[in-house]
């Protein structure tokens, strides 16, 4: 038995929260902007580092950790509070980062990039934990419409910042840039945000513990690893079902279990949890093959596909703090169920594209989506919060924030199965056909008739996947609508297992 915190967070002055408020933004965006300011700066590392085998699992070991330890952390702050738990991340993320500067073979920064990941799984999650604990549910939905547009704000700034690093200065200030970040968000967070410990017995889930983050991190590596053996790939898919399976029983029969499957009896909770996996996966059929459409397909140049992502990605930060205005005088169904229509609006865009309709069409597309996700993510993340208490508030915001992770992992590996299967018996395998029409030296030099059939067999099967968006899209607005008809942040939802503890209490 162990001694933990049975957290309270007292009454905190506007001024204060304020403080904390842009601390915790500010280790959001330090983790966020993490995964998108390596992609431009990546080449250049790897062309100083050598070992280009390992390009991929540069960005695979930061993604495995992170999404391992999410659901670890979330629950661990749920026992020991908030403060211990972020400073305990964020120390592993900066620690990491410190390391990556000084890497001197790739092998060694794979190895550093997990570290950080290690510690990233404890950051954003609980920033937003904490955020959820020190604003009320109407507040709630303001602060959190701020959080969701940080990772819009990471995805047009970080691809740009870094260009800008390796260009003018050396690659290792890509990682070293985090330490101020950190060290001003861990200092904000020590100085303004009191927590009153109430000291009570806990008897931690150590197997509990292991056995999710085995079932995870082969989730993950079976999702990431596209270049594994099979017989590796066939060995990560038993051991997550193995250990997935033992840790469903294993967790049903302990007192306080890790991943508390109560939370799934929450109908909030399952609607917002499994919104969040369907257009994490969503995502990816529009950030990663559009550009390569665009590219590739329209014959456009990187800086157009460039310029339709950041409107994409402007547009989503707008719609994230319209949500969070909008949210306090309506209803989560409301505006998730706005959200998934314009995720539906922008899919059909995109399955009606053609090369000849040019980049204006795909950045409209692309607008709806971003519209679509702000909308969508913020009521995902504020409904999650508001309807548990404290003592599942970690746990409940670190599965929402997980399900979005696996989905993109899972968007990468799904639309890359679609896109192959395609093109399968039309061209070659979607990887080299896509690589050929994005070389722009061998489309000069290719036959035009050559060139025509590839471009036509590529963008059908580009429409193809997204069909397979516009499905999501589908799913995402049923989800939507599953949310209690008049529940949002003014009013209250008590879940069948908070009401069933408290008949027991009363009788």
């Amino acid at each position: 038995m162990s001694q933990a915190a049975a957290t309270i967070v007292p009454a905190i002055p506007l001024a204060r929260r304020k403080l904390i408020l842009a601390a915790c933004m500010a280790a959001s965006f330090m983790a966020a902007v993490e995964a998108t300011i390596i992609a431009t700066a990546m080449p250049s590392i790897a062309s100083s580092l050598g070992g280009f085998g390992l390009f991929a699992w540069v960005f695979s070991s930061y993604m495995l950790t992170q999404a391992a330890t999410i659901p670890v952390y979330g629950r661990l702050a749920d026992i020991y509070g908030r403060r211990k738990i972020f400073f305990a991340g964020a120390f592993l993320f900066l620690l990491g980062s410190t390391l990556c500067g000084f890497a001197h073979s790739m092998p060694q920064l794979v190895a550093f990039r997990a570290i950080q990941g290690l510690g990233a799984g404890g950051v954003q999650p609980i920033a937003n934990t904490i955020v959820g604990d020190i604003y009320t549910p109407v507040e709630r939905a303001r602060v959190q419409g701020m959080l969701s547009g940080v990772f819009g704000v990471s995805a047009v700034i970080g691809p740009s910042l870094g260009a800008f690093i390796v260009q003018y200065g050396d690659w290792p200030v890509v990682f070293w840039m985090n330490l101020p970040i950190g060290a001003a968000a861990i200092a904000m967070i020590a100085l303004f945000l009191p927590e009153h410990v109430r000291t009570r017995a806990h008897r931690i889930d150590y197997q509990g513990s292991l056995l999710l983050l085995l079932a995870i991190g082969a989730l993950m590596l079976l999702l990431q690893g596209a270049g594994l053996p099979v017989a590796a790939r066939a060995a990560c898919a038993a051991v997550f079902v193995l250990a997935g399976g033992v840790l469903v029983l294993h967790e049903r029969r302990v007192a306080e279990p890790m991943l508390p499957l109560e939370l799934w009896r929450n109908r909030v909770v399952v609607s917002s949890s499994l919104g969040s996996l369907v257009t994490g996966t969503l995502m990816m059929g529009v950030t990663a093959y559009l550009p390569t459409y665009v590219q590739g397909n329209m014959g456009r140049g990187p800086e157009v596909s460039a310029i339709i992502l950041a409107l994409m990605s402007v547009v989503w930060v707008l719609a994230s703090a319209t949500a969070g205005l909008c949210l306090p005088r309506t209803t989560y169904r409301r505006i998730a169920s706005l959200g998934a229509l314009a995720l539906i609006a922008g899919a059909a865009m995109l399955i009606a594209l053609t090369p000849a309709r040019g980049p204006v069409w795909a950045a409209i597309g692309a607008v709806s989506i971003g519209a679509g996700m702000g909308f969508c993510n913020t009521t995902f993340m504020v409904s999650v919060q508001t309807s548990v208490g404290w003592q599942q508030r970690g746990a409940a915001t670190s599965s929402t924030m997980f399900l979005r992770f696996l989905g993109q992992s899972l968007g990468a590996a799904v639309f890359g199965a679609v896109l192959n299967a395609s093109l399968h018996g039309r061209t070659q395998p979607a990887a080299h056909a896509l690589d050929r029409l994005m070389d722009a030296h061998w489309r000069a030099t290719i036959a035009a008739a050559d060139l025509a059939h590839l471009v036509d067999a590529t963008a059908a099967a580009m429409r193809h996947a997204y069909l397979l968006t516009g499905t999501l899209a589908v799913l995402a607005l049923l989800l939507a609508l599953t949310y209690p008809a008049r529940l949002g942040p003014a009013s209250r939802y008590t879940s069948p297992a908070a009401r069933e503890r408290s008949a027991r209490s009363t009788g």
